[in-house]
């Protein structure tokens, strides 16, 4: 198929399960507006590739102009893995600049056995850094609706907190830069469909410690990702609202029965806002 005639499948054959649901991402979360210059960060997976590929559509048949740059940052990837990236950007007719960085091999040697927090911090500041020099002030990341109630689940899981992945956020380090996740309401399997359709063959991980798990996690089992992926799809097989329960939750934090949380670096307890004795006496004290 040429690359028209998968552009024209994400309009017409997967309108509802794939345009519209990544049309009402942008327009809710208010991703992007006139004027503005989006670096798209294509990976090499299909979640980048096809949030690029909306992307693509929108500027062409948006209400509004913006800019966009499609930018490959290879951090290392073997020379088979660059060469397909390649071979897809052309297949599906998207322009790809790519520039070099050795991040895999700075990752490895300075935190070895578990790279992977370190790795994608750098990505981002890399990419963060690639974008501004190419005058964006945005940078587009492929996360899809599945990534956010991972990320959700995993955080209440493993850390001890509950917090979710943000639409949009905006960069501490690089002023006046934005990140936005365009495929925030898309489906996973719904890209995969879409990339099945068209016989389209991505990398699934470049990393060169990764053993090619399911989720491209070379650790056991696949880590705590897959593992969290295995319980929602579990949990979904005996009641189908799970999923959408997980990502309306962080939109229904109910402050009165929580016992804290934080605003900003300052934390607050259920019992400042209680009226205790306790709580009296430690505002009289503050005061």
């Amino acid at each position: 198929m040429s690359a028209e005639d998968i552009e024209r499948s994400i309009i017409k054959k997967y309108r509802k399960r794939l345009w519209g649901r990544f049309i009402r991402g942008v327009k809710d979360y208010e991703l992007i507006a006139p004027g503005d210059s989006v670096a798209v960060c294509v990976s090499g997976g299909k979640d980048s590739f096809f949030a690029a590929k909306c992307l693509q559509e929108l500027s062409r048949h948006g209400d509004f102009a913006f800019g966009l740059r499609f930018l490959v940052m290879d951090p290392g990837y073997s020379p088979s893995d660059r060469a397909r990236i390649i071979k897809n950007a052309e297949k599906l007719g998207v322009p790809v600049e790519i520039f070099d960085s050795d991040i895999y091999k700075i990752a490895d040697s300075v935190s070895k056995g578990g790279p992977c927090y370190l790795c994608a911090r750098m990505r981002r500041g890399f990419l963060y850094a690639k974008a501004r020099e190419m005058g964006c002030n945005k940078i587009a990341l492929g996360h899809h609706f599945d990534d956010v109630i991972e990320t959700t689940l995993m955080s209440v899981l493993y850390g001890g907190e509950f917090k979710t992945m943000p639409p949009k956020l905006r960069s501490a380090n690089f002023p006046g830069m934005e990140l936005i996740r365009p495929l925030y309401c898309v489906r996973e399997h719904d890209i995969i469909a879409w990339s099945q359709y068209h016989s389209l063959e991505f990398i699934k991980c470049g990393c060169p410690i990764s053993t090619f798990g399911a989720n491209g996690c070379g650790l056991k089992g696949g880590g705590k990702r897959a593992a969290t992926k295995r319980l929602i799809a579990a949990l979904a097989g005996e009641d189908p609202c799970i999923e959408g329960n997980i990502f309306a939750a962080a939109a229904n934090v109910n402050l009165n029965a929580v016992l804290g949380w934080k605003d900003g670096d300052v934390k607050v307890s259920f019992l400042d806002r209680f009226g205790s004795g306790a709580s009296e006496a430690a505002r009289s004290a503050k005061e």
